[in-house]
C-alpha cells in the first residue's frame, strides 16, 4: 500500500486539508463553534470506519460500539482526571482497554451469528453504561468532569492513522479472510481459514479504535455521563456505515460527514430535527438501498488499484 498512488494521494489530501483548516482555526475565520464540529465529525468517522470493519468487511452485525466507546472515554478521563497522566497516554491506553473489552466480549459471542450477535453485543453495551451509572469513582448517574484537552491535530492525526490502517489491513491477506467470512463463512471454514480467529481479530482492532474515539470525545466536553453512551449511540454509529454502503470505507466517511452535519445544523429545531433526520435516511434507502458508495471506493473512480500485498 505504501507505494500505490492512492497511499500518496491519500497522504498529500490529509496534509493539505489539515494545513487550510489549520490555517482558519488560528486565523479566526473558524471560530469554537465550527472548530469543535470539525473535531466532532472526525470522531465520527473514527467510530464509522472502526465499525465498518466489523459489520462492512468482516460481515458480523455489532449494535454495540457504544459499549467501547465509553470504556475508552471513561479510561482515558481516569487517566488525565484521576492519574493525572498525559492525555496521549490516556488516549492510547483508551483503545487498549476497548480492545480487551472486544476481546472478551468477542471470544465468546462471535461464535453466534446474525440476529444472536447484535443481542449479545447490544447486551454488552448496556451492561457497561448500567455498571457506570454504579460507579461512584467515576461520579455514576452525575457523570465525571474531564478537561478539555481535544484538539484539531490530535485528532485529526487519530484519524488519518485510523483510516490508514484499516485500509492497509483490509487490502492485506487477513482482511482478504475477514471477507471470504462475510462472504461465505461455511466455505471459508471449508478452505481452512480460521473464521472465529479473524472475526475476533476484527472485532479488537473495531474495538481499540472505538476506545481511541471514545479519549477523543470525553475530552472534547467537560463532562461525560452514561446516558451519553445508550444504545441509540449505538445505531447513530451503525447508521453511518449502512448508509454509506456496506463494504465501503468511503461511504462510512461520507455519511459520517453528511449525518454530522445536518445533525448539527438541525439541533436549533430540536421539535423538527429527527423528522427531517429520518426523512433523510428513509429517501436515501428507497432510492439508494445499497448506500451511497455501494461497495465502491473513492480509488474506483479514479481507477486506482490499491496494492493488495501486506500482512
Amino acid at each position: 500500500m505504501k507505494k500505490s498512488k492512492s497511499f500518496w494521494a491519500f497522504l498529500i489530501l490529509a496534509a493539505v486539508v489539515y494545513v487550510v483548516v489549520q490555517f482558519f482555526i488560528g486565523s479566526g475565520f473558524i471560530n469554537i463553534y465550527y472548530s469543535n464540529l470539525l473535531i466532532t465529525i472526525a470522531i465520527n468517522i473514527i467510530l464509522a470506519v472502526s465499525l465498518h470493519l466489523v459489520i462492512g468487511i468482516t460481515g458480523q452485525f455489532s449494535i454495540g460500539h457504544a459499549g467501547f466507546l465509553a470504556v475508552g472515554a471513561y479510561v482515558s478521563a481516569i487517566v488525565t482526571m484521576k492519574l493525572e497522566l498525559p492525555f496521549i497516554l490516556a488516549v492510547v491506553l483508551g483503545g487498549v482497554i476497548a480492545a480487551l473489552a472486544g476481546l472478551i466480549v468477542g471470544i465468546p459471542t462471535l461464535r453466534l451469528r446474525g440476529d444472536y450477535l447484535a443481542i449479545a453485543t447490544l447486551g454488552f453495551a448496556e451492561i457497561i453504561r448500567i455498571a457506570l451509572f454504579n460507579i461512584d469513582y467515576v461520579g455514576g448517574a452525575a457523570g465525571m468532569q474531564v478537561s478539555h484537552l481535544t484538539t484539531w491535530t490530535v485528532t485529526f492525526v487519530c484519524l488519518v492513522i485510523t483510516i490508514l490502517v484499516i485500509t492497509n489491513f483490509t487490502n492485506s491477506r487477513h482482511g482478504r479472510a475477514c471477507i471470504a467470512v462475510r462472504e461465505n463463512e461455511i466455505a471459508a471454514d471449508a478452505m481452512g481459514i480460521n473464521t472465529t480467529y479473524y472475526k475476533v481479530l476484527a472485532f479488537a482492532i473495531g474495538s481499540f479504535f472505538a476506545g481511541i474515539a471514545g479519549g477523543l470525545f470525553s475530552h472534547n466536553f467537560y463532562i461525560i455521563q452514561p446516558g451519553n453512551f445508550g444504545f441509540l449511540k449505538s445505531f447513530d454509529i451503525l447508521i453511518f456505515v449502512v448508509l454509506g454502503g456496506l463494504g465501503s470505507l468511503t461511504g462510512s466517511v461520507i455519511s459520517a460527514i453528511l449525518l454530522t452535519v445536518i445533525s448539527a445544523f438541525l439541533a436549533q429545531y430540536p421539535e423538527t430535527r429527527m423528522i427531517i433526520y429520518s426523512l433523510v435516511l428513509v429517501i436515501v434507502m428507497l432510492y439508494r438501498p445499497q448506500g451511497l458508495m455501494g461497495t465502491r471506493e473513492v480509488t474506483d473512480l479514479f481507477k486506482w488499484k490499491p496494492a493488495k500485498g501486506g500482512n
